[in-house]
């Protein structure tokens, strides 16, 4: 990643006594901000934690040196410095004078989201949200840049506190060929939003910080113009927004609605449920809870009706690693209290089936190394994670259900929260769903299957099996689960034993690959002649030579062909 902060420029408005203690700290380059209060002494933050940076504490002089080179702030209390991402904010006292300054150091880092770049190619609105100091901000500087530049797009940016932007009126570099509005008041902020749709045709307009209902239902009305929303709220977690009045209507609001008996006992529910009342504003959604950890919610719609039905969540968490590699993995988990409880049986069995990348990022970037598929302490490598990796080669794309590993259920007639607890007591892969489209099988009373044609002609076009019970205890459903488990492995092991040996061929070759370029060709900078392979296999091992950047030719005849690798 490629990192600007002008830090040079934040540290000049400092007294002396705060700015050399800086400019000769370690740790600098990951200062987040400095804070300066009245009758204390300097504080700098890091993500470690805070330090001071002087024995002295801040007079009125000190401030108001700062305050001189500042400027005014605005009245929300924040300041900037000219052509720099900095944020400076402050504290006034009950007279209207300044007795604080917060100093926050701003970053354009390039590269921070190839971890979802895939997502801003399908043109779907983006809500990231996140605790303070996250990095939602940062993120969407970056986004803004990558849809102007690189995918050449008209974006404009409301820039409510130049925080995005920078301060003056010539925005920054770092957001490329996109356009920034400025909001003269915050509360201003939903005008200028429907102003920029009005006036300037944008295809993607990034909002920073929606916090409002006015600029919620802004934003509502600019998705349903066909604009690309990209925007940022404060909350850890997709449900939190759902109990939050001012910011329900972006992920669609909520509604009590009562049921007759019959569609009740249909749902195994209660008369009385919450729904999502409309369409959301923002199809994707994106936890951050960390830098290089974020949460993805591809399809909002479903996840919150997921979260007010009660049942298990479906996520994917991708990870950014050091070396510029990127994990993917598929989670289960229970919304409680505003907060995911990892579901330990489910993510068990999604780490022994391997970590999943997408094939665009594997194919078209080089963020991705193979070196992550090997024990570096023996050399040897993981049978399961390359089993993943060739999987990604001979396919286009993987499917939901290739990743999750979890059967989808669909109950007809069956108390559905019995089902779960039985499920969550046997510790089953086994997931329950309320859209009969996306389930597995089918599990239903015996009397009443025989009544529904409709249910058997769903089956039947859908190619879904239909297991039924005498009745509804506990007693038939663990039954019936078990069976539906035992006929699932059956077909796994058929399948799996048809590729074992191919497979193995396969994992052999490429782990002679690693160990060739690691020892040989980058370690000793001499060339290495494979053993031979058939075409199929070297093909993988080509492709895999390629991820590291070095040339590498075939010779021989069939079926003793073989490949040698160059060193750069």
């Amino acid at each position: 990643m490629l990192i600007a902060d002008d830090l040079d420029k934040l540290l000049q408005i400092l007294p002396d006594f705060v700015r050399k203690p800086l400019e000769e700290h370690s740790r600098r380059k990951t200062l987040i901000e400095v804070v300066m209060d009245l009758g204390r002494r300097p504080e700098a933050r890091f993500p470690e934690g805070p330090e001071y940076l002087s024995s002295r504490t801040i007079s009125w002089q000190d401030l108001n040196f700062c305050i001189k080179k500042i400027g005014n702030f605005g009245e929300d209390n924040r300041s900037g410095i000219e052509r720099t991402l900095h944020r400076i904010s402050s504290i006034r006292n009950r007279k209207g004078n300044i007795v604080g300054l917060t100093c926050r150091v701003g970053r354009a880092i390039f590269g921070t989201i190839s971890i979802i770049r895939d997502l801003l190619e399908k043109s779907q609105s983006l809500l990231l949200l996140g605790k303070p100091g996250v990095g939602k901000t940062t993120a969407i500087r970056e986004i803004a840049r990558v849809l102007a530049n690189e995918m050449e797009k008209r974006v404009v940016i409301i820039d409510t506190s130049n925080e995005i932007a920078g301060d003056g009126d010539i925005p920054h570099p770092a957001i490329g060929r996109a356009r920034r509005m400025q909001v003269a008041r915050p509360e201003l902020q939903h005008q200028v939003m429907i102003e920029a749709v009005e006036n300037h045709m944008p295809q993607v307009i990034i909002i920073d910080e929606i916090g409002t209902e006015l600029e919620a239902l802004a934003a509502r009305t600019i998705a349903e113009r066909g604009v690309q929303l990209v925007g940022t709220a404060h909350g850890n977690y997709l449900d939190s927004l759902i109990k939050n009045p001012i910011l329900s209507d972006l992920v669609g609001g909520i509604q009590y609605v009562t049921l007759g008996d019959d569609e009740a006992k249909r749902r195994g529910s209660q008369k009385s449920i919450l729904e999502r009342k409309a369409a959301p504003a923002f199809q994707v959604a994106i936890e951050i809870h960390q830098r290089n950890n974020w949460i993805v919610h591809e399809e909002v719609d479903q996840a919150i009706d997921q979260i007010l039905q009660g049942h298990p969540l479906l996520m994917q968490r991708r990870i950014f690693k050091s070396n510029g590699s990127i994990d993917i993995v598929c989670e289960q988990s229970i919304s409680s209290n505003f907060s995911y409880q990892l579901n330990s049986s489910v993510k068990s069995k999604n780490l022994k089936s391997g970590i999943f990348f997408k094939q665009s990022s594997i194919m078209k970037n080089q963020d991705l190394k193979i070196n992550s598929y090997f024990d570096k302490a023996n050399w040897l490598p993981n049978k399961n994670k390359y089993k993943s990796y060739l999987t990604q080669i001979n396919n286009n794309h993987l499917r939901s259900k290739d990743i999750t590993n979890c059967i989808l259920l669909y109950p007809y007639y069956i108390n559905s929260q019995r089902i779960e607890s039985i499920i969550a007591s046997l510790q089953l892969p086994i997931g329950v769903t309320k859209d009969i489209l996306r389930s597995d099988v089918i599990l239903a009373l015996r009397s009443n299957v025989k009544q529904n044609t409709k249910l058997r002609q769903i089956a039947k076009s859908r190619h879904i099996i239909i297991y039924t019970v005498y009745n509804g205890t506990e007693t038939y459903i663990t039954r019936a689960l078990k069976q539906i488990l035992n006929v699932r492995q059956m077909l796994h092991v058929d399948s799996y034993q048809l590729s074992e040996d191919r497979e193995s061929s396969q994992v052999e070759a490429l782990a002679e690959v690693r160990i060739a370029i690691e020892k040989v060709v980058i370690g000793k900078k001499q060339s290495v002649e494979l053993l031979s392979r058939l075409a199929s296999v070297r093909k993988i091992q080509y492709q895999f030579i390629d991820s590291y950047n070095l040339r590498s030719r075939s010779f021989g005849k069939e079926p003793d062909r073989k490949l040698c690798i160059y060193p750069s």
